[in-house]
This record gives structure tokens, sequence and C-alpha cells, in this order.
């Protein structure tokens, strides 16, 4: 388990389970959260760590919708990563399926809940499951917890910006 600052991100990856869990609390309602999480220029503006640019391919945020984006560092394409949304209730859930392009056999299953937790403030908990623990570990080792946490950061303040 790991967090970046008490009461911030929480990430637990079970050693037994080929799951990841990240929860973490947001100074804004639930329905601002899953807005910034399912439009595509504010998505754009926060997921991911700090000196990459997100650029979206394709983006069509509906159950039965899918996305494209990739990550830029410095002109120069780092990564790619697509997937299929199943489900969207607005300021509720989201399900969706996540690959990276470079290791297309390995998709990952997301469910992300928005909590509201009463004035201002809201907690989101993404459940993934990927096909095998030594998956998960694979990407927690490439950089994926610091990236879900500065990208966290990021969504804090593009939340205080309005």
């Amino acid at each position: 388990m790991t967090t970046d600052r008490p009461g911030d991100t929480r990430i637990e990856a079970p050693a037994t389970l080929p799951t990841l869990r990240i929860t973490r609390e947001f100074a804004a309602p639930a329905a601002r959260v899953y807005r910034a999480w399912t439009e595509p220029g504010l998505v754009a503006r926060w997921l991911g760590p700090r000196g990459l640019t997100l650029e979206i391919d394709a983006w069509d945020a509906r159950t039965g919708g899918r996305y494209r984006y990739t990550m830029w560092r410095e002109g120069v394409q780092i990564a790619a990563f697509y997937g299929s949304f199943h489900e969207l209730r607005p300021a509720e859930r989201l399900v969706q399926t996540f690959t990276y392009e470079d290791v297309p056999d390995d998709v990952v299953l997301e469910t992300v809940t928005f909590t509201d937790l009463g004035p201002g403030r809201s907690r989101v908990t993404s459940t993934a499951v990927v096909d095998t623990v030594e998956a998960r570990d694979a990407m927690l080792a490439g950089g994926m917890e610091g990236g879900v946490v500065e990208g966290y950061r990021k969504l804090d303040e593009l939340l205080a910006n309005g």
C-alpha cells in the first residue's frame, strides 16, 4: 500500500490478487470530479505525470464508446493507451477497459466509483483487475504509482481553479 500524504492517494496491491485499488478524496462534489474524468478537454489537463503532454486521439465517453490517447515528452511519443467504456453513470460510476498499446494482451478492467461525501467533497475509488499479479506488478514497477499521484495532484489544481 502506498500513500502520497495522509488522506491523499492510497494504492493497494494485494500480494496474491491481480488487482489494484486506488482511493482518493477530492475537495469537489462527485459530479464535478466525474466531469473531469469524462470530458476529454479536462482529462488531457490532469491525467498522467507532470512533464508529459496527453493528446486524445479518440474519446467517446458513453456506454459502448471508446478512447485512445498518447503521451508525449519533448515532442516524442512515449506511450499510447486505448480502451472501451462499458458503463457510465454520471457522478456515480464508470467501467472501462485499459490497454497499453505496447502490451496488447494485458487488458485491464477498471471500475471507478464517485462517492459524494457532503459539502464540496467526494471520494474516488478505482478498482482494476489485471490478468496476472506479475502484470500488475510490472505496471507498478513501470512508474504507474508516480503517474497516478502526480495526476491526482494536477486534478486537485484543476478542481480548485474551476
